[in-house]
Order: C-alpha cells, then structure tokens, then sequence
C-alpha cells in the first residue's frame, strides 16, 4: 500500500468561535479521523497535526499563576503531543471499531524532535506569534491583529530524528503513526548532545520533511478552505483546482501566499515534490477523502 501523510490543521480541534473545550475537539476530530480510519483500508497513514491552540493555553496557565515553576516551550510542545495524541488515538479506535478494522489496524503517537540549525536566521528575527494576546504592550511582546503577543523563532527543520523508526512501522503495513505534533520538537545539536531549544517549526513543512525522510507517496495538508486561491481574499479571488510547483513558486514570489496563512503549506508541498514526492493535495478538513479520488481541493504536481 502507499504512504500518505495528512497534515490536520488546527481546526481539526478547534474551529473558528470555539470555546476549545474538551468536547469540542473530540467533536471536531470526528470529522477527519473518520475518514482516516476509511483511508486505512487502502493506505498506510502518518498524521501529523498543529498545537497552537493547545500550547497556548498552556502558556496562558503559566502566565495566570507563579504558584507553579514555568516550563520552557520545547516542554510545552512535547506535553500537547502527549495530549493530542491520546484525542487522536482514542479517536481513531473508536472509529476503526464502526467499520471493523480495530483488531487489523495498530496506531501509536511518537514523540517527536526535529533538528534546527542553531545558525537559522530565523533565531535573530522571532516571528512566530505564540500564547495569549494582551491589550497593552509588554516586554518581548509585538503588536498583531489580536492584540501584543510574544514571538519566538520558527526555524526550518532539517531532520525529523524519529524518522527510521516510523519508516520501519509504515514497511510493517498495519500501523497508523501520529508524529510531528505541533511541527515536533525543535533541538540543536552540540558535541553529540541534544538540547531543546526555544522556537516553534511549521508543521507543514516538519510534515514534508518526513515525506522525504520515509519516501511517502502522497502529502495532504487539511486545512480550513477546500482549495489555494489567487488574490483570497478579494473580489477577483480564483480558486486553483491545479497548481504546478513552478507555478507555486512563482505565485510564491509574488506574494500570493502570506507567510502567516497559504505560504508555508505551499513551500511544503513544493520541497515534497522537489525531493521526489508522488502527489501532493491541499484541501479542507471535510474533503479529505473527496480530494483524494480527485473531486476536490488542490492538486499540486511537479
């Protein structure tokens, strides 16, 4: 069978207006694990997913209490993967029971550390925005559209260390992978010692360097809009039902894809491709399996 990695945005969990209650992200995850248990049939799957309203929160925690000794991010992220991987695991049991798969198919969340390189330009220009917004300035704290918030670099990553151990489940055939939960955890290495760093890495692009490390056929990002549109936005918005990589780029250039919204997962399925990649699909959370017969969302194809 094939390897697919597909990539749940954030509003897998928690959607738009949402309070982010417990039940209200296992409500959302309904919707795309259960066509994930159908895909089970057919694929060997890895899910990758993002954390930010999860980490958030934590941080938010820490910041309302000193009752507590605040932990640093890189612990931060590796608590919501335990998180969200239990939501996701839990889940995909109930689900894969509904359609008699339980006793076939095994899953199994790995933590998951990414390397960064400590020279990155990005940790001389954090930009990532992180945790709760403020209306009033703070030390260390920029000015976005929801208020001051503090901003930490968003380095590329350059090897997902789990990598050998994922492969080997995919080559096993009856595993469902949940890994690079909030992007991973971002580390440096120094004199054969790994040190957690301070940053947040995109989860799309973390998603597609795993492609690339275990040589999965398909990468999927299911994100909040069915399909990559030109001038979003606007009056003269064009939806892309095909996108070449040189085309990608190109509008990349351009600035069709802001860097805080379509731009990473665009970059991320070009450096899938570029790397050898089979097909690569950008879509909603509720088009996954429609998008994957070809009836929906973006195909992107070198």
């Amino acid at each position: 069978m094939k390897t697919i990695i597909i990539a749940l945005g954030g509003n897998a969990l928690i959607k738009f207006g949402d309070e982010g209650t417990t039940e209200e992200q296992f409500r959302n995850l309904r919707v795309p694990i259960s066509q994930i248990a159908e895909l089970a049939k057919k694929y060997n799957i890895i899910i990758t997913h993002g954390n930010g309203p999860q980490v958030g929160n934590l941080l938010l925690q820490q910041e309302a209490t000193k009752a507590v000794s605040k932990r640093p991010l890189q612990i931060l992220v590796a608590e919501t993967q335990g998180q969200i991987g239990f939501m996701i695991e839990s889940t995909l049991d109930e689900e894969l029971m509904k359609i008699g798969l339980d006793e076939e198919k095994l899953f199994l969340t790995i933590l998951t550390y990414v390397k960064v390189d400590a020279e990155d330009p990005a940790f001389l220009n954090p930009t990532k925005p992180i945790g709760p917004a403020y209306s009033v300035p703070k030390p260390g704290y920029i000015k976005t559209a929801k208020g001051y918030r503090r901003v930490v670099p968003s380095p590329k990553p350059i090897k997902i260390y789990q990598w050998r151990e994922i492969k080997k489940l995919m080559e096993l055939g009856s595993w469902i992978v949940i890994a690079c939960g909030g992007g991973g955890i971002a580390v440096i290495k120094e004199k054969k010692r790994l040190y957690g760093v301070e940053a947040v890495i995109d989860k799309d692009l973390a998603s597609a360097k795993l492609a690339e490390q275990i040589e999965a056929d398909i990468l999927l990002i299911a994100t909040d809009v069915n399909k990559v549109s030109l001038n979003y936005g606007t009056p003269s918005q064009q939806e892309l039902s095909k996108l070449s990589t040189s085309e990608a780029k190109k509008y990349l250039e351009e600035g069709q894809f802001p860097p805080g919204s379509m731009g990473p997962k665009i970059q991320a399925v070009v450096n899938f491709l570029e790397s050898g990649g089979e097909r690569a699909i950008i879509t909603s959370i509720d088009k996954i399996i429609d998008a994957l017969e070809g009836n929906a969302g973006t195909q992107v194809y070198r």
